[in-house]
């Protein structure tokens, strides 16, 4: 039951995610900074996708993914059909992953690492999805101010 629950809030927000690139009229500006913010939308998705991906891909599945976090902020110009392209593949991920964890699993300590110390998999699971919606907000915010 909780894991639907889990499954459905990634989906909405990462089909969320995927209608805000769509949205970019023209694909350019999904690589401008707006005034007053470090990150362009295309980063905030590379670094979407690149988080889940790892966290719950690499940590949790085991699926040997490498992240390369750096470039998730530094390369620019990627198509916009590849940015939903690896929006598609943590969706694909997270629900895999989800789908496999019991409610035990989610008692279980998440595996610490340089970026986070400690808690419980389900309580990770519930940060990456508060992380997840904040950076959504920012690509929505950017999507607005640069489509005006």
């Amino acid at each position: 039951m909780l894991n639907e629950s889990f499954n459905k809030f990634y989906a909405d927000a990462l089909d969320a995610t995927i209608k805000e690139v769509e949205q970019y009229q023209n694909e350019n500006d999904l690589w401008k900074i707006v005034p007053g913010t470090l990150n362009c939308g295309g980063n905030l998705v590379l670094h979407i996708a690149g988080n889940l991906k790892y966290f719950f891909g690499t940590v949790l599945g085991d699926t040997g993914y490498v992240r390369e976090r750096d470039n998730e902020f530094s390369l620019k110009n990627i198509p916009k059909e590849e940015l939903i392209e690896h929006i598609a593949e943590a969706k694909l991920v997270v629900q895999t992953v989800i789908n496999n964890l019991s409610e035990t699993d989610m008692q279980k300590d998440y595996p610490p690492n340089e970026r986070h110390q400690g808690g419980s998999i389900g309580n990770q699971v519930i940060r990456l999805l508060a992380h997840l919606n904040y950076h959504l907000g920012q690509l929505n915010y950017h999507r607005r101010i640069i489509t005006i």
